[in-house]
């Protein structure tokens, strides 16, 4: 089996393992936003980009929703014509369209913006805050370009059971810096910092 076909292989399983998560707490997000430590957005706010979950992502709406009540700027990603992802400024009224995938997106006319703080969805995430996506890299890319155009946190919002041990990770990953599940934080920087085992990825507050 080719390289490509394991991780197609490891992202069937992480989706039932997911799934399974959901089915079990459908909930999860309303506990993960009781959750959320307040000082990551005072340090890396305010402005917060979300997303609108498909199928059995956890929900970060209430999350969402109590950061705005603290101050919070909120965004969501789109995705352009040209194949590269934004974040458009928006909040519960404006309106969305819809785009592949399932997604919904702000329209074109939205404001774009550069997040100080990014929510981000996964399949799993491990302690060196490798995380795995869809495989369209459109997350790597965007987070990318925001570290090196200016301060950017990297958090990934997930169930505790996709937290595995170890991911296989690409030179053009993009690390999180932090994680928070419906069972509380994973500071995966602090992780990193302990362990040691920073490399040539590892843009997370140092970049902030």
């Amino acid at each position: 089996m080719s390289a490509g076909d394991e991780k197609a292989a490891l992202r069937r399983e992480l989706k039932t393992l997911r799934e399974e998560a959901h089915a079990r707490d459908p909930d999860a997000g309303e506990t993960l936003a009781s959750k959320f430590p307040l000082k990551l957005f005072e340090r890396y706010g305010p402005l917060v980009a979300g997303y609108l979950p498909i199928g059995s992502e956890i929900d970060p709406l209430p999350l969402m929703e109590r950061l705005e009540g603290e101050g919070a700027r909120l965004a969501l990603p789109r995705l352009e014509t040209d194949g590269s992802m934004t974040f458009r400024a928006w909040s519960s009224n404006d309106a969305l369209e819809k785009a592949s995938m399932g997604l919904r997106q702000p329209i074109e006319s939205a404001e774009m913006v550069h997040p100080t703080l990014v929510l981000m969805p996964l399949l799993a995430f491990d302690g060196h805050g490798t995380r795995l996506g869809y495989g369209k890299g459109f997350y790597d890319r965007t987070v990318s370009g925001l570290r090196v155009n200016g301060r950017v946190f990297a958090c990934g919002v997930g169930f505790h059971a996709q937290m595995l041990d170890q991911l296989p990770a690409e030179p053009h990953d993009q690390p999180l810096d932090w994680a928070v599940t419906e069972r509380g934080s994973v500071p995966i920087f602090m992780m990193r910092t302990f362990k040691g085992d920073g490399g040539p990825n590892d843009n997370g507050p140092s970049a902030a």
